[in-house]
């Protein structure tokens, strides 16, 4: 039966500026392959490990399934607590400057501090290119996304958010290692960075997400060493394989966290319970096998397509944001078009920014189809 309630007039005006991802116009595409090599979505191609399964499951069995304090379980708060206790010196505690809190994936991490922060008509500064939520949680706080251009090298230094910054900025969003383009940024930018939003008065958030994926030599640095004023947002989903577990956290000035507390409390209320002490033993679990099982396959990328177009080497997550070669005179949707017709799917850069010169790449795949795929897409780029 046809309703008479005109839907389209009924919603809101945040709903209708928010364009649908431009990812699903690419698995659109996919649909016409039968068995394609996807390169295009950030999802690990590792299994949970067994340690975390088995403390999930436990916990499950032991009936821990009920609703948590708004901050999270204690247990695996502690284990924050001492994680950045370690790495910046902060301490946590009923009286102290920091708090921390167990969110529901970085996403809602990220959306209470946006929430918290932005009122209508205030600025945020983030870069461009961009993870794909980023200027769509402005708009639901009903500010104003301020893109940083960071074009040709990807690296969001102090020198180019200084030009972003008006009187209406109230927070600059840093990413490293980056997603799309894999760029680590290096102590000397961040710590440049953290500066400069200190002597302006402004928020600096940092999504570490891929903080644990860094390829040696390289190394993670965090603006939250050298200002006690940053927000850390990270996460457990694409570290642990448990991306559909919805687990990250945030920490930083706790008048800041009971801001976003309060909003959690009317919206979330709290991560999964039973997943919260399965994470509890996750920071001691050695990752180095599996993050140079990925640095083998970024060499994979690098050797098999820097000789035909242009790329940052990608020095942490698992992306590569390569540039389609302008002798071929292709946007990068016309590009990835292409490379469906050849069975490969990537997605195209304009979901990521607001040129469509490049295409990004997941290589979170097996290494026989990754180099499948780079083989064809080598031919294609030449």
């Amino acid at each position: 039966m046809a309703s008479s309630l005109d839907i389209g007039r009924l919603l809101s005006e945040r709903v209708k500026d928010i364009e649908t991802s431009g990812i699903r116009r690419a698995w659109a595409l996919a649909q016409t392959c039968e068995d394609p090599v996807d390169l295009s979505i950030g999802q690990p191609d590792f299994p949970v490990p067994d340690s975390i399964k088995k403390a999930a499951i436990d916990a499950i069995l032991q009936d821990k399934s009920g609703y948590t304090q708004t901050a999270g379980e204690d247990v695996l708060l502690q284990t924050v607590y001492k994680r950045l206790g370690g790495q910046f010196g902060w301490e946590f505690g009923s009286d102290t400057y920091h708090g921390a809190m167990i969110t529901s994936g970085t996403a809602g991490a990220l959306t209470l501090a946006c929430l918290a922060v932005l009122s209508p008509g205030d600025e945020i500064i983030v870069p461009d290119p961009y993870f794909v939520i980023y200027p769509t949680l402005a708009r639901i706080a009903e500010a104003k996304a301020v893109l940083c251009d960071t074009y040709p090298d990807f690296r969001m230094t102090a020198q180019r958010i200084e030009q972003c910054i008006t009187d209406k900025t109230k927070a600059v969003l840093l990413n490293s290692p980056a997603n799309p383009t894999g760029v680590v940024l290096t102590e000397k930018e961040v710590e440049e960075i953290a500066t400069l939003c200190r002597d302006h008065g402004i928020l600096l958030i940092t999504d570490e997400i891929y903080d644990e994926f860094v390829f040696p030599p390289t190394t993670h640095a965090s603006p939250a060493a050298t200002n006690d004023d940053v927000l850390v947002i990270r996460g457990y989903g694409k570290t642990y394989g448990c991306t559909g577990w919805r687990m990250g956290y945030a920490a930083g000035p706790k008048q800041l966290l009971d801001g976003m507390l309060k909003l959690k409390q009317q919206t979330f209320v709290c991560a999964p319970s039973p997943l919260q002490h399965g994470l509890v033993g996750a920071y001691d679990i050695d990752l180095s096998p599996l993050i140079q099982r990925f640095a083998n396959r970024r060499d994979m990328v690098v050797d098999m397509l820097s000789d035909v177009t242009e790329f940052a080497v990608p020095q942490g997550a698992f992306y590569a944001f390569i540039k389609v070669p302008e002798h071929l005179n292709m946007t990068g949707i016309e590009f990835i078009t292409k490379a469906v017709s050849h069975d490969v799917l990537a997605i195209q850069g304009s979901v990521f920014s607001e040129r469509d010169s490049h295409f990004r790449i997941s290589y979170a795949v097996a290494d026989e189809q990754l180099e499948h795929g780079l083989t064809i897409l080598k031919s294609l780029l030449q």
